[in-house]
Formats: C-alpha cells, sequence, structure tokens
C-alpha cells in the first residue's frame, strides 16, 4: 500500500519572498535611527548650551563687577570655579555631544566673539569675555547645529 506523507514546509520561493521583505524594510527603518542618533545629539548639545548660558547668568548676579568665570591659559579657557565649586554652579564642565570626538576638545571652552560658520571639532565651546556670550562649538548664531 503507497503510503501518502503530507509534508508542510515552505518553498524556497516563499523564503525568498520573505528576506527581501525585510530587507527592504531594513532599508527603510535604518536610516531613521541614524537620523535620530543626530538629533539627540544636537538636542542634547542644544540642553548643555541653555545650562550653561543660565549657569554664566547665576555667576553674573552673584558675582557683580568680578571678572569672567573662566581661567585663561594657554590661549583656552578653563572652566574656573563655576565647576566642581561644591558643586555650587555645576558638578562637571559641559559636553557638546555634537562635535563629538575624544573628552579633552568636547569639554573645552574657548575664546572667540562669535559663533561658528562651519562643523569643526576642535572645541566644546566658544566664550566672548567682553559680552559674556556663550556658543556651542558646531552650532550656528542661531543655536542651530551646521552639518557635519
Amino acid at each position: 500500500m503507497p503510503s501518502s506523507r503530507c509534508r508542510s514546509a515552505f518553498t524556497l520561493v516563499e523564503i525568498l519572498i520573505v528576506v527581501v521583505i525585510l530587507g527592504i524594510l531594513a532599508a527603510i527603518v535604518i536610516p531613521q535611527f541614524a537620523g535620530a542618533s543626530n538629533e539627540a545629539s544636537a538636542k542634547a548639545t542644544y540642553n548643555e548650551l541653555q545650562k550653561l548660558r543660565r549657569t554664566i547668568g547665576v555667576w553674573r548676579v552673584r558675582n557683580p563687577g568680578a571678572p569672567a568665570p573662566f581661567l585663561d591659559g594657554d590661549g583656552d579657557l578653563g572652566w574656573g570655579p563655576i565647576v566642581n565649586n561644591q558643586e555650587e554652579y555645576l558638578q562637571s564642565a559641559p559636553r557638546n555631544a555634537w562635535v563629538g570626538g575624544d573628552n579633552a576638545k568636547v569639554l573645552r571652552i574657548e575664546a572667540g566673539a562669535v559663533a561658528d560658520v562651519a562643523f569643526h571639532t576642535d572645541y566644546g565651546w566658544k566664550f566672548d569675555p567682553n559680552t559674556w556670550e556663550v556658543y556651542a562649538g558646531g552650532f550656528d548664531d542661531h543655536d542651530q547645529p551646521l552639518p557635519r
């Protein structure tokens, strides 16, 4: 008596169709994750910039007539008494996630009178000691991130 088996399995064509559909979905979704990462870096830097501006404002109110709260050294400005001063102002130096790169550069603050006009990775922040204005490195004068 011949036995008739009923096999239920996917054919090669069905498996290929599923793989192609998954590939198309991945091609659509993965670029959105990359954009979300860039957006998160820009927003984090903007938030740090706002926090830094508020801190400088508090420093000016508490220390009228005092010089800028940053220390001069080798052409760069250090964070001085606003960082780790018994945590009165900032617990740690703000990090510029948009500039990225090594920690020394994203934490670095330099003297400068204007915002950046092109993206760079040389420093994280710029401070004008004459006007007390602070800018985020890699951002324009409207606090918008410059294209990487």
